[in-house]
């Protein structure tokens, strides 16, 4: 299940342990240079040794974890909980659903003039 000896790939390590839904997702990220450790960019391949800051972009939101286990395979959410350390600013607050236009029903299709009212409300 889980082995803290020998060596873990840095997308395996990222998927491992539920930063991120799929390991291919994860190597994604790496050939995108999204994830950094100890503020380098790093490859798929790259070892991640216990200790190491790595940082995530995803999302547009930076999550920043410090190794404190190493796995290999899948675990659980709460086995995952304990092989990092979290240090991720809190994620920005949702913003509140913005007004919906609202057209009584019947009312037919919008005219160009309704259009552009509702194209303002949504900030278009």
């Amino acid at each position: 299940m889980a082995s803290d000896e020998g060596n873990t790939r840095i997308d395996s390590w990222i998927w491992s342990v539920r930063l991120t839904k799929t390991r291919s997702l994860a190597a994604a990220a790496c050939r995108a240079g999204h994830v950094r450790v100890n503020g380098e960019r790093v490859k798929a391949a790259y070892t991640v040794r216990t200790g190491d800051e790595v940082r995530l972009r995803q999302a547009g939101r930076e999550r920043i974890v410090v190794v404190s286990r190493l796995v290999r395979k899948r675990v659980g959410a709460a086995v995952a909980a304990e092989c990092f350390v979290d240090n991720s600013p809190p994620p920005p607050p949702r913003e509140e659903a913005p007004v919906m236009a609202h057209r009584d029903r019947g009312a037919g299709r919008p005219t160009k003039r309704d259009r552009r009212e509702i194209e303002q409300l949504r900030g278009r």
